[in-house]
């Protein structure tokens, strides 16, 4: 273990340092870009066909990053657009916590009000007139417009995808407004309060993360985890599945793994029981799915049907993030919803929207002074050990962080403690929303975490 700390010190450092110098260089440059970006005037900057719109749809992790540094970036005359269904942005990671934890007092209190940050971080520090928010869902698009669900049509120049997946509750939600969102946050909260045995199936980071919460904070009831396959979190190592499983044990969560049994359909949910593989039948106040994500990539099918996969349904990209049909080289697509070859992980998002960042001002550039030449793009890289490292939840008293080198080696470091919060906070201030408006509202009071935390949040 001491080794693994060494090991995960090393990784943090050498990763930090340039990281830093890298966020000081884009900190200088964007205040730069502010003085000198030129907004169109008031009556061109009403329509939307008056810029070159770069389009980005969805404002998950991925999305809202390529936002951001457009709008650090863009050159006069070019402007973001950001297509996202939701009122703010879903901090996912919280969501099982939130499912779990009902502390609220009253309406105003509870910590699930906290999961959803609001957009506000985008236009903050940002030269007027380069971001647009749109709360739509987009229904097409094609070669040069995206049509939305209230029925406007948006030109762009360029289109980011990063319309991530779709999963059931609670590693997404279902409804698009923060207060609907808070209040089927609290529905889970207090179906599962009211249970007694509980069974959730599928053993992901999610169904992991959840059982070990229900358990931890509710030590009085049986918890089942059931999944189909004979290792918890099949894209991870062993070695993190060996500590779950033991973290699990010790908590008393039963573990049930190579079971896929039937669950009810929806209309017979009430029955809550489930069939497994030798013919029994057990019966629970409460199944929770965690199983399965359907990449949200129907949207490029009418576009591009062959740059969708067939096996995986995810987009098909080159690595310099464009979609694999070059009859489109102004399409981009990253994230969860791209075959990028990188982990489905928010660092490889965060990632790849430099690469497409990077690769949308190139080609701009070139088209502006020669606009017959082709380009040299970045092709994006993965770095497995940082991006798909993972920091899991194993109750409230617990965490692991997870890595693995590039040599294969697995490196695990066990931490104790940990906010009931999941270090949220922390997230309204990296996404530049006014979290202090927030607290007032709620009559909380605003404390910021040590240096050190800050720290390993922000790179693992």
């Amino acid at each position: 273990m001491v080794w693994d700390k060494l090991r995960l010190l090393r990784t943090i450092l050498t990763l930090i340092i340039p990281y830093s110098f890298t966020l000081v260089r884009q900190k200088l440059s964007s205040l730069h870009h502010y003085y000198t970006y030129k907004p169109l005037s008031s009556s061109a900057s009403s329509s939307v066909s008056s810029y070159n719109n770069v389009i980005v749809i969805g404002g998950s992790f991925a999305g809202y990053q390529v936002a951001k540094r457009l709008t650090q970036t863009l050159p006069t005359s070019y402007r973001v657009i950001l297509v996202e269904k939701n009122s703010h942005l879903n901090y996912l990671f919280a969501f099982p916590r939130f499912s779990v934890l009902r502390n609220r007092d009253d309406e105003r209190s509870g910590l699930e009000k906290y999961a959803f940050i609001p957009y506000s971080g985008l236009t903050r520090g940002a030269p007027e007139g380069i971001i647009q928010i749109v709360q739509d869902t987009a229904t097409g698009i094609s070669s040069s417009h995206v049509h939305l669900a209230k029925g406007e049509q948006l030109p762009y120049a360029y289109l980011v995808l990063a319309t991530g997946t779709s999963s059931p509750p609670p590693s997404k939600l279902s409804w698009t407004e923060s207060s609907s969102g808070i209040q089927q946050l609290r529905n889970m909260q207090d179906a599962i309060f009211a249970a007694k045995r509980i069974a959730v199936v599928g053993g992901g980071a999610v169904g992991v993360e959840l059982s070990a919460d229900i358990k931890s904070y509710y030590p009085g009831k049986h918890v089942l985890l059931i999944h189909s396959r004979k290792q918890l979190m099949s894209g991870f190592g062993k070695r993190l599945h060996d500590f779950a499983i033991q973290s699990l044990g010790e908590l008393g969560v039963v573990v049930c793994l190579g079971e896929r049994p039937g669950l009810p359909a929806v209309d017979e949910r009430e029955k809550k029981a489930l069939k497994f593989s030798d013919g029994r039948v057990e019966e629970y106040d409460l199944i929770i799915p965690t199983t399965g994500q359907t990449p949200n990539s129907t949207l490029l099918y009418n576009l591009s049907p062959t740059s969708i996969s067939k096996s995986t349904s995810r987009i098909l990209v080159h690595p310099t993030l464009q979609i694999i049909d070059s009859s489109y080289p102004h399409v981009f697509a990253l994230g969860d919803v791209a075959e990028t070859g990188g982990p489905k992980m928010a660092r490889a998002a965060h990632s790849q929207s430099e690469i497409a960042v990077a690769n949308i001002l190139r080609l701009i550039s070139v088209t502006q002074s020669e606009p017959k030449v082709h380009p040299e793009l970045k092709p994006y890289k993965p770095n497995f050990a940082f991006e798909g490292s993972i920091k899991l939840t194993l109750g409230k008293k617990r965490l692991a962080l997870y890595m693995q080198e590039e040599n294969g080696r697995e490196v695990l470091v066990s931490l104790n403690g940990g906010s009931d919060d999941m270090g949220v906070k922390m997230q309204w201030r990296f996404f530049g929303a006014d979290l202090k408006a927030l607290e007032r509202e709620s009559g909380d009071v605003v404390v910021d975490g040590s240096a050190a935390q800050k720290i390993v949040e922000a790179t693992i």
